[in-house]
C-alpha cells in the first residue's frame, strides 16, 4: 500500500483525499481479482448453482488463523454433475461430505474441485459438508493489539466459495469471539449465544441472495453509537471513536441513503452498519460497509470528507444489487459508485464540488490517452489488471456517465438510471442491458456514444 501524494495547491483537499482513497482502493481490489477467474463464468457454464452458504467460523485473533466448518447447497445445471469447482484461497479443506459420504478432493492454485461421487441430475439439490482450517493471506484481517477480525477482498480467503459476481446465494453466518467484543455482518442480526466456556456465537442470516464478495463481519472492542432514519437502523463501530464522534463522522448516512434511493427508484432495504477498521482502503458488503480509523479522522478534521463513505453507500444499489455479471463489466460496479458519489456532493455541497470531480476524471483520462493507456470500458479479461486499467474502470467510467448526462439532459438520463437499476435489481448485468435501458429511456439509438466512449477507447 502506498503513501499519499502531495495534492497541489488547485487542487481542493477534499477531492485530493477522495482520489487517493479511490485509488487505493482499486489497488488493494486487484487481490480479489487475482484469486478469481477474471471473466464472467454463468452458473450453466460452472455446472452448478449454489443456493446457499451455512458457514461457522471460530477466528483465533492472536494466532491470525480461523476454522470453519461449511453446508454449501447447489442444484446441478447440467444432465449430470459429476464435479464441483470452488474457489478456496490458502485455506486448507480436511474434510467433505455428502450425505455423510465423504467426497474427494484436492486443491490447486486456490481452486477446490470435488468429485462426487453419484452425479447430480439435473435440477437435483446436494448439500455439500465441508471443514478447513487456515492463515489467509488477505481476506480476513487479524489486528491482535485492537483484538479485532474484520472481511475485504476476497471471500474465499475465509469460506470455500464461488468468487465470480454474478454467483448469487443466500447466506447464514456464525462467528465464536471471545467475551467483550461487539460485531457486525452482512444480513439480519439472530440472537448470540454464550458458550460453555465463556465465548460468543455471533450470528446474521442474509436472506435476499448476493453475490459472495459482499459477504463479510466485523468484530472488535468496539464503541458503538445508533440512529434511526426514516425507519432505517443505523449503527457506527470503532475501537477508536467515541459515541458522540461516530455520530458526527457518519451523520450525513440517512441523507446519502435518501439521494441513493432517489436516484435508483428503489427504497434502501433493511438496516444499514457502518465500522471503522484498523486498515482497509474501503469495503462494500451487503448492509455493511467497513473504512479505516484514519479516514473516520480525516472526517472530523473536514467534515464535508463523506466522499468515501457516500461512495460505499452507493454500492447498496450499484454493486451490491445490480452487479456486473463479470468482472470485464467491472465499471458497472466502480463507475457507478463513483459517479453517484460526486452526484451526492453536486447536491449536498453544490455544483463546484460535482464539477471538481469531472475534472479529476477528465484529467485522468487525458494522461492515460497521452501514454496510450487508454482502454474501452468493457475489457476481454480482467484477470491482471493494471493501475491504468482501474483508472479506466473508476475514473473513465464516471467520465463516460457524466458524458451519457450531458448528452441526453436530466429528465431522461435520470429516468433511465431508475429503470435500469429498477429492473435489474437482484440481477447481474453486462454493458447491454445498461445501453438498453438508456436507449428506452431515450427513445433513440446511442450506439455512437456507446460504440465511442464505452466499446473502444475514445479518440
Amino acid at each position: 500500500m502506498r503513501g499519499f501524494a502531495v495534492p497541489n495547491e488547485e487542487q481542493p483537499r477534499t477531492a485530493w483525499l477522495y482520489q487517493e482513497f479511490m485509488t487505493m482502493r482499486a489497488e488493494w481490489m486487484l487481490l480479489l481479482f487475482l484469486s478469481a477467474s477474471g471473466a464472467a463464468h454463468a452458473s450453466a457454464t460452472r455446472g452448478f448453482d449454489v443456493l446457499h452458504y451455512d458457514v461457522a467460523l471460530i477466528p483465533d485473533i492472536a494466532g491470525k488463523q480461523v476454522a470453519g466448518t461449511q453446508a454449501i447447497q447447489l442444484r446441478s445445471e447440467i444432465a449430470a454433475l459429476t464435479e464441483v469447482v470452488l474457489d478456496s484461497g490458502k485455506l486448507k479443506v480436511s474434510a467433505i461430505s455428502v450425505q455423510g459420504r465423504p467426497q474427494h478432493f484436492a486443491q490447486h492454485e486456490g481452486k477446490l474441485q470435488i468429485t462426487l461421487d453419484h452425479p447430480l441430475k439435473r435440477d437435483a439439490v446436494a448439500t455439500l459438508q465441508l471443514t478447513y482450517t487456515g492463515s489467509p493471506p488477505y481476506g480476513l484481517e487479524f489486528a491482535p493489539e485492537r483484538d479485532e477480525v474484520y472481511t475485504i477482498f476476497s471471500t474465499s480467503q475465509w469460506m470455500p466459495s464461488v468468487d465470480a459476481p454474478d454467483e448469487r446465494a443466500t447466506l447464514r453466518l456464525s462467528v465464536t469471539l471471545p467475551a467483550g467484543l461487539l460485531a457486525t455482518g452482512t444480513g439480519r442480526a439472530l440472537p448470540v449465544s454464550t458458550l460453555a466456556d465463556g465465548r460468543v456465537e455471533h450470528r446474521w442470516q442474509l436472506d435476499t441472495p448476493m453475490p459472495g464478495y459482499v459477504y463479510g463481519f466485523a468484530a472488535g472492542r468496539y464503541q458503538q453509537a445508533q440512529a434511526r432514519h426514516a425507519g432505517i437502523a443505523l449503527r457506527f463501530l470503532s475501537a477508536e471513536r467515541s459515541p458522540e464522534q461516530l455520530q458526527a463522522i457518519f451523520a450525513r448516512t440517512g441523507g446519502m441513503l435518501d439521494f441513493f434511493a432517489a436516484r435508483a427508484g428503489l427504497p434502501y432495504r433493511g438496516d444499514y452498519q457502518q465500522a471503522l477498521v484498523a486498515n482497509t482502503i474501503g469495503q462494500e458488503m451487503a448492509g455493511l460497509s467497513l473504512m479505516s480509523e484514519a479516514y473516520g479522522q480525516e472526517v472530523l478534521d473536514d467534515p464535508d470528507h463523506v466522499a468515501l463513505i457516500a461512495h460505499e453507500a452507493a454500492h447498496q444499489w450499484w454493486g451490491n444489487r445490480v452487479t456486473c455479471a463479470g468482472w470485464e463489466h467491472f465499471w458497472l460496479n466502480e463507475a457507478f459508485a463513483n459517479f453517484m458519489t460526486a452526484a451526492y456532493l453536486q447536491q449536498s455541497q453544490g455544483e463546484a464540488a460535482y464539477q471538481a470531480q469531472v475534472q479529476r476524471w477528465r484529467s485522468r483520462l487525458e494522461a492515460l490517452r497521452a501514454k496510450g493507456a487508454d482502454h474501452a470500458l468493457v475489457y476481454d479479461s480482467w484477470s491482471a489488471p493494471t493501475g491504468d486499467d482501474r483508472a479506466v474502470v473508476y475514473q473513465k467510467g464516471a467520465y463516460v456517465l457524466h458524458l451519457l448526462r450531458a448528452e441526453l439532459g436530466e429528465e431522461v438520463f435520470w429516468r433511465g438510471i431508475r429503470d435500469y437499476t429498477r429492473h435489474h435489481d437482484g440481477q447481474s448485468v453486462v454493458t447491454a442491458d445498461f445501453q438498453r435501458a438508456m436507449e428506452k429511456s431515450a427513445g433513440r439509438s446511442l450506439q455512437p456514444f456507446f460504440a465511442q466512449w464505452v466499446y473502444s477507447a475514445a479518440p
